[in-house]
């Protein structure tokens, strides 16, 4: 008798029931808190200076190495529609969730909640959502890192999978590398401290250094084949040409310099006295947790976990900047440090599997909580600041252009089309800074500042977009040296009355600062 087929519904209740409960937990956890956190972001079309220029964008980035980034971004077309983008991309990012929960086998559910919430309150993701044109594609490419290592782990082949989504991760971006990395150290630590022979260690060890080879190989080869069918070669942009030649004794000391920098000064792992307590307190739960558990195991008593502990404080730095490695002459902004929540969703994760019932342990576990939602509200509040200095940097550039627009239609002897040799920056002396939050803002990539203007494409893209006007201004090839010329030098800054004015049939428009050596 022939088998009979399920309906759909029935389809998708058996999936329902197959599916943990902890990975329904961590996708709603991260969708919802994402929607709560981010939704001032997606519900508006508020662009950055990026996104002026990517109203559409087909995301061909091959020359930067993204050669997945196109495909990734497809799915909601190329237009930049931010609620269809941000839905799919906290889709993706609750998918990643709950990847994570699999992979580090959080249990509790509380936990899996403080996972999910940091991760999708951390800043790096708010810098990520400014860029709202590419932000689906970064969030499937993090949910392709985490799964290479969960791939990696589940099955005794697993890395071959393992690898081919990590090379698809770093085809869409290339810097969620390092969080795969860290995730890989945190298994390999893992498995030292299971109770198994040394050489069954050593061979699920290896599996992670076989997807990590393969994965970035793959990358690479695939790269330069699709590089060699278009007939292009990689851009100098982010140092990206300079790709594998970045060893050296001086790249290796920047890397520990700018991870202590970064994670002491940086202003986005802690702001505030609360985050700066709630941090501590994290860890301090782990180092309780980790004492406790060494003792229980005679840890203490084995030379080789001493040399763990200093291998990890030599290795971890180097592993969370690889990306230092691969681009020396790398802008390093924030977008590209989403891994330092990687530190932080660990130690809920370590807490959560190896406190004991003791009275220790059990504050330990309370510690941990308590931190985690100290860290996510003020994560959460940091990026909403950061979204509402967005807007107001959108209506300043709106106020601002539609006096200057005003003043360059109004200039005798202007025409519809007429060349316009224009600098981007705004001049901050007739203009002084306007922005309050400086202080919160200052390294969120994407939010902070005080107007989207910095390249006269900048200007025409926004009038054209935002004000329905078209201007032709020129690049900076075709300006020539216009910008060294005495004439444009002895202009003053708009508004100033002789910051527009036309030059053998050339509108000169000045809005950088007055004077200049």
């Amino acid at each position: 008798m022939a088998k009979t087929l399920k309906t759909p519904t029935e389809c998708m209740m058996q999936w329902g029931r197959a599916i943990k409960k902890e990975y329904k937990t961590a996708f709603v956890a991260a969708f919802v808190m994402g929607l709560l956190i981010h939704m001032p972001a997606i519900l508006s079309d508020v662009p950055n200076h990026d996104g002026l220029g990517s109203m559409y964008f087909d995301q061909n980035m091959i020359t930067s190495g993204r050669w997945f980034l196109t495909v990734a971004c497809g799915f909601s077309s190329y237009f930049t529609i931010p609620w269809v983008i941000g839905l799919l991309g906290l889709a993706f990012l609750g998918l990643a969730a709950a990847a994570l929960t699999a992979l580090l086998e959080i249990k509790d559910t509380l936990s899996v909640v403080a996972v999910s919430g940091l991760l999708v309150s951390f800043p790096a993701l708010a810098s990520t959502i400014s860029y709202v044109f590419t932000m689906d594609g970064y969030m499937l490419a993090l949910l392709l890192a985490v799964c290479s290592v969960l791939c990696t782990k589940k099955w005794k082949w697993g890395f071959v999978p393992g690898a081919l989504c990590l090379a698809f991760s770093m085809g869409t971006y290339q810097s969620y590398l390092p969080f795969a990395i860290l995730l890989c150290y945190y298994q390999v630590l893992v498995i030292f401290m299971e109770q198994e022979k040394l050489i069954e260690k050593l061979k699920k060890c290896a599996n992670y250094l076989y997807m990590g080879v393969l994965g970035v190989a793959l990358y690479y080869i695939i790269l330069q084949v699709l590089l060699a069918i278009q007939g292009k070669e990689l851009a100098s942009y982010q140092g990206i040409d300079g790709m594998s030649s970045g060893f050296s004794m001086s790249s290796i000391a920047h890397m520990y310099r700018d991870f202590l920098s970064f994670t002491v000064k940086g202003n986005v792992l802690f702001n505030n006295i609360y985050s700066l307590v709630a941090v501590c307190l994290l860890f301090s739960a782990v180092v309780v947790v980790a004492g406790r558990r060494s003792i229980q195991r005679k840890w203490w008593k084995s030379p080789g976990f001493y040399v763990i502990i200093a291998l990890s404080a030599v290795v971890l730095p180097l592993v969370t900047n690889v990306i230092l490695l691969i681009s020396p002459q790398v802008t390093y902004h924030l977008l590209m440090r989403y891994q330092w929540v990687v530190y932080l969703i660990l130690a809920v994760a370590f807490v959560q599997r190896y406190a004991d019932r003791s009275n220790a342990g059990t504050r330990a576990c309370w510690a941990m909580l308590f931190a985690a939602v100290v860290l996510i509200f003020n994560y959460a509040v940091t990026d909403n600041i950061g979204y509402s200095n967005l807007e107001k940097r959108y209506e300043k550039t709106y106020a601002y252009c539609m006096r200057l627009l005003d003043r360059i239609e109004q200039t005798e002897g202007y025409y519809q089309g007429i060349p316009i040799a224009m600098v981007g920056v705004v001049g901050y002396n007739p203009y002084p800074v306007t922005d309050i939050t400086l202080d919160v803002t200052a390294e969120l990539t994407g939010l902070n500042g005080d107007t989207l203007l910095y390249t006269g494409e900048n200007y025409e893209v926004f009038m054209r977009n935002y004000l329905g006007a078209s201007l032709n201004i020129m690049t900076p090839e075709e300006m020539g040296d216009i910008y060294f010329s005495q004439e444009y030098i002895e202009m003053e800054s708009f508004p100033a009355e002789s910051s527009v004015k036309i030059v053998d049939g050339i509108m000169y428009v000045k809005t950088e600062n007055v004077g200049r050596d």
